[in-house]
């Protein structure tokens, strides 16, 4: 506007935000959002995924070695009783502890590949590798049940394979794991690697357990 051959500056505006959004604004530690619905799905970070998914496929490696090891845990030989030499023959499968060890060992590693092939394409998307409290609970449920599950079975192996190391007091059976070592030598190696798949899972079973502490459930 002229106004007496001046020029006059124009009338200032004044915008007021709402209170909510100037807040929002001024708390640098505030999101709001998409950014929300992200930090309540992955209330442990980018590292616990990562962790995750690796405890994941570390369990998945034991529980099929463990598996193929006592699948070829078997051996041919002689043993002497009270003079006598008489043909032996060694398999997994004489016993039912450890066809139960071979069961289970199979069904961890089917569950431990399933979740990998869930997980790894979330990792490399950079999204969370758990995306809700209900598949939360159902992975721990599942890995806290595995995990009894592969302890037990190792226990129970164990329970054969020491009466085959230290044979039978007080009777002529001796120890059948010096003629039958191939045999014991695997069969030792796969409860190992069973007990380790057995605390990884649970391992796994706390972090979800933390996961759950830690999201608004």
């Amino acid at each position: 506007m002229m106004m007496n051959g001046e020029k006059t500056p124009p009338p200032e505006v004044v915008v007021h935000l709402p209170e909510s959004k100037v807040a929002a604004t001024e708390n640098s530690g505030t999101m709001s959002g998409p950014l929300v619905g992200v930090a309540a799905a992955q209330p442990l970070g980018r590292n616990a995924d990562v962790i995750h998914v690796t405890l994941r496929l570390v369990c998945l490696v034991t529980s099929v070695v463990s598996l193929s090891f006592m699948v070829t845990a078997r051996q041919d030989s002689k043993i002497s009783i009270y003079g006598f030499m008489l043909p032996v023959h060694s398999k997994w499968s004489f016993s039912h502890s450890f066809e139960y060890l071979v069961g289970i060992a199979a069904a961890v590693a089917a569950h431990s590949l399933l979740q990998i092939i869930i997980s790894t394409p979330r990792l490399l998307n950079k999204s969370p590798v758990i995306p809700s409290t209900t598949h939360a609970w159902l992975l721990f449920a599942g890995d806290q049940v595995f995990a009894y599950a592969m302890i037990g079975a190792g226990a129970a192996a164990s329970g054969v394979s020491n009466l085959n190391r230290t044979g039978i007091q007080h009777t002529a059976l001796p120890n059948f794991c010096k003629p039958l070592h191939y045999f014991c030598d695997h069969v030792a190696v796969s409860i190992a690697l069973t007990f380790l798949s057995g605390f990884l899972l649970a391992a796994l079973a706390v972090e979800e357990v933390i996961w759950l502490s830690r999201s608004n459930y």
